[in-house]
């Protein structure tokens, strides 16, 4: 068995598989690699586990009596402290239609049956590294109080910062985040970000709210996943923060403007076509935005352009 170094604390693998031979080699393969193991026989038993223990990958029998793999993990990823934790399926079958049930029901990957235990334990540390780094984005979003969203292309709100949240929650009495469905016009206008060439060039839209005083308007930032669209959720109007910045920076209206998209993480191309210019104008004034602000790089302008509009 690997070593503990001082400090170090151990990855949890929860095995849910109903075979006690696999159980075994499972388990001596995985605490050989330094790795904790948790037990579950049927998936009744795997989700009462996670009520106690939050695990660090789960390895997932596709076919087992009663509750089968794929409606465990199903009712698994409802938790949302399991959000970021990889399931792993694994199989007997070859079946491409198995495979498919699989990943839509939330897993990340799958290994055939008979096992070879190295293969699994790399597939383990690269689902385990890949979730860390996401884990660990996602909470640096919440902790510099970000204003963001993802949703799916059907408009169903997959995650959201704090931030975001709370400001939805003002907005519409009915918000839930973990079936929050946004409206149809949303939908309709999230296809048309996704499907643009370069993507994403689309200009913000208003969201309908419960509450008359409060205006919000969804601006499109990129395509995380297969099914994952991340946004960023605004406050009054994009066109108030355009004025913000030409006041407070003291720039040109057309200089504010491509500054807002700088802050928003546009790219030059993206900027030209959304402001119906040539990227030679876009260079051009944003030579005249370093000048202005005393800056070096777009780098240096998009922090300052967010630290004037603040947390807006």
């Amino acid at each position: 068995m690997r070593a503990m170094r001082k400090g170090e604390t151990r990855d949890i693998v929860l095995v849910v598989d109903d075979s006690p031979e696999t159980l075994r080699m499972l388990t001596d393969a995985i605490e050989d690699a330094g790795m904790t193991v948790l037990v579950a026989r049927e998936g009744k038993h795997a989700l009462s586990i996670i009520e106690k223990v939050l695990p660090d990958v789960i390895l997932m029998d596709a076919l087992m009596p009663g509750t089968n793999g794929f409606e465990t993990c199903r009712r698994l990823k409802q938790h949302k402290a399991l959000a970021h934790v990889p399931i792993l399926f694994m199989t007997g079958l070859s079946d491409t239609e198995h495979i498919i049930e699989g990943l839509e029901a939330g897993g990340v990957d799958y290994v055939t049956k008979p096992i070879v235990p190295g293969e699994l334990l790399a597939r383990i540390r690269v689902h385990l590294a890949n979730a860390r780094i996401a884990h660990s984005a996602r909470t640096a979003l919440d902790a510099f109080g970000r204003f963001l969203l993802a949703t799916s292309r059907t408009g169903s709100v997959l995650w959201c910062t704090p931030q975001a949240a709370k400001l939805l929650g003002v907005a519409f009495k009915d918000f839930d985040t973990e079936d929050y469905v946004l409206h149809r016009d949303v939908q309709v206008w999230l296809h048309n970000c996704a499907a643009a060439l370069p993507p994403s060039t689309s200009t913000p839209i208003d969201l309908k709210t419960d509450e008359s005083s409060v205006r919000l308007q969804l601006v499109y930032i990129a395509q995380l996943g297969p099914d994952e669209f991340l946004l960023r959720l605004i406050e009054g109007d994009i066109g108030d923060d355009q004025t913000l910045l030409k006041q407070k920076l003291l720039v040109t209206e057309r200089e504010a403007e491509v500054l807002l998209w700088i802050a928003h993480g546009k790219s030059n191309r993206d900027i030209a076509q959304i402001l119906e210019l040539s990227p030679r104008t876009v260079d051009k004034h944003l030579e005249q935005i370093y000048a202005k602000l005393g800056v070096e790089n777009r780098t240096a302008a998009a922090a300052l352009a967010v630290r004037t509009l603040g947390i807006r």
